[in-house]
């Protein structure tokens, strides 16, 4: 082998939520694409298999090995994820591992990498929401702890990474997939006069759980109804069972409200490209809203996509109280209004430009890229220390 010939490397790519399934797609077809030997693991995250499998099904996402979760337990759950992780390095025996993003997934195999001496590698790595309340940013900064390669989506996360400690060279901006999956899938922005209405979606605990900030959600979406216009609201299964043990259900039943269970991922993007806003408090709706020229009121008070924010496309408007839910509202009236419209749907996606999966397949595959791959022990036998 020469030494500009390129490598073909053993990729294990696990995931194990609808959003990674959408944003993994793309980069586990140009990994193959590229030569690469891919196995895909389905860790048995997602609550609804069946759901989770359509999507794979229609992303062309087919997994090497499959578990299933217990779904009761939490501590049950956690222990066999990592047992899992430990057993899939172990069976597929690859070169690197690539997770994305900050699911229990994430740290489960990357700790599971390193235990066994393989590289890891992350997939929209360098999110900061900067809570310490979040789990989410905890496994954010695990994935970054045992990482050899950091694939950031833009600018701004390699400048958190930066901030870390971690060296330039094993950090490499190129995007974020889910604009490879929206663009391969011909998704294109609707035409501002074309759109109608608010869509809502609302999962996290910090906004369900609690039934306080839930009836705040709850007057936030008959609000949105009566002075923007018709809203569309998938609930999410915690939602819908965080609603009925209220008794809030019967609140949602109001003029203009549209209640869904959980809709196809087609289905949700349909619905976001049609509408005039987003309220949410999901992370892969702000990127994809982004790309198609849709502003957002996030429902809380941080976020890990900051982009959105400084070009004015984004507010952050928690429920934490009355006050920051009027916020919400204010915020609704100033993204809908002609400038407010005008302003999201001129403005390029910050978050990458559809050649994420070509560009991480691409990293693997250059020679140069063993070095940074390589897990040696530094030698400071020779009295030297590193500082």
């Amino acid at each position: 082998m020469t030494p500009r010939e390129p490598r073909r490397r053993s990729v294990l790519v696990p995931f194990g939520t609808r959003p990674e399934v959408v944003k993994l797609a793309p980069v586990v077809a140009a990994l193959a694409a590229a030569g690469h030997r891919v196995h895909v693991v389905d860790t048995g995250q997602h609550t609804d298999p069946a759901m989770g499998r359509r999507l794979q099904e229609a992303l062309g996402l087919t997994p090497t090995l499959r578990f299933e979760l217990p779904t009761a337990d939490p501590a049950a759950r956690a222990g066999a994820l990592h047992a899992d992780a430990a057993r899939a390095v172990a069976t597929c025996a690859p070169d690197v591992v690539l997770a994305l993003g900050d699911t229990a997934t994430v740290p489960a195999y990357a700790l599971a990498a390193r235990a066994a001496g393989v590289p890891f590698a992350h997939v929209e790595a360098g999110l900061r929401s900067l809570n310490a309340r979040s789990v989410e940013e905890v496994n954010r900064r695990v994935a970054a702890a045992v990482a050899s390669l950091h694939f950031a989506p833009t600018e701004r996360a390699a400048a958190f990474l930066a901030a870390e400690g971690v060296p330039a060279e094993r950090v490499l901006v190129v995007g974020n997939p889910v604009v490879d999956t929206l663009v391969a899938r011909g998704v294109r922005p609707v035409p501002v006069a074309e759109r109608r209405g608010v869509l809502v979606t609302a999962h996290r605990p910090t906004n369900v759980d609690d039934p306080v900030r839930l009836a705040r959600l709850v007057a936030v979406v008959r609000a949105l109804a009566e002075r923007v216009g018709p809203v569309t609201f998938p609930v999410h299964p915690r939602t819908a069972a965080r609603l009925a043990s209220a008794g809030l259900a019967a609140e949602l039943d109001a003029p203009g409200v549209t209640l869904s269970g959980p809709v196809g991922h087609d289905d949700l993007l349909a619905a976001l490209g049609r509408s005039r806003l987003a309220v949410t408090d999901s992370g892969g709706i702000q990127e994809e809203a982004a790309y198609l020229g849709v502003p957002v009121v996030v429902l809380r008070r941080s976020t890990p996509r900051w982009e959105g924010v400084e070009a004015g496309t984004t507010t952050l408007a928690g429920l934490t109280d009355d006050r920051a839910a009027a916020a919400v509202l204010t915020a609704a009236a100033a993204h809908t209004s002609p400038e407010g419209q005008a302003r999201a749907a001129a403005l390029p996606c910050p978050y990458g430009d559809g050649t994420t999966g070509a560009r991480v397949a691409a990293v693997l595959a250059d020679p140069r890229t063993d070095a940074l791959l390589a897990l040696e022990e530094p030698d400071h036998t020779d009295g030297r220390l590193p500082w």
